[in-house]
């Protein structure tokens, strides 16, 4: 299928579709750089009467892309609180853009930055042709005994991504 004719939202750089075994998938690159991104598909329950993702649930996606980055930069949610260390937000901004569907498929993705003792998630929900759906900046501190830390005990993992 040719895509040379097709137009462009402004945050695509480019659209494919790809042959995977015997099944087409639509590829988008958004002009934004992550670090990490993870494709989800809105399930039958995650919607409301009108048919679209409860907000909420954007929410929910956003952190179970957090737990996936997390588990593949090194360390899973599971061990960080075998080792006492707990990872709590302290301040989410969500904008919603544009809402998903039932079984539409789309990209979550995260880019990760380091303030001082924060974490700063700054995730996007892209639908599949591109159109964002949801943005936020998820602020998280590092707490071990019941207290806040430098966070330098998730740093040794996150290092490499952090900018």
């Amino acid at each position: 299928m040719s895509t040379e004719n097709m137009s462009r939202p402004e945050n695509i750089i480019a659209r494919r579709w790809l042959l995977i075994g015997d099944e087409f998938v639509y590829l988008c690159y958004m002009k934004k750089k992550y670090v990490f991104e993870l494709e989800m598909k809105v399930r039958d329950y995650e919607v409301d009467a009108e048919g679209i993702v409860n907000n909420a649930r954007y929410l929910h996606y956003m952190e179970h892309t957090r737990h996936e980055f997390c588990e593949w930069a090194g360390i899973s949610f599971r061990e960080m609180c075998a080792r006492g260390i707990y990872p709590v937000l302290n301040k989410v901004t969500i904008e919603y853009k544009m809402p998903l569907g039932l079984g539409e498929k789309f990209m979550s993705c995260l880019d990760i930055k380091r303030k001082g003792p924060r974490f700063l998630f700054y995730q996007d929900i892209y639908k599949l042709d591109g159109t964002l759906s949801a943005t936020a900046e998820v602020s998280c501190v590092a707490m071990v005994g019941g207290k806040p830390t430098r966070g330098d005990e998730l740093a040794v993992y996150f290092e490499k991504f952090l900018k």
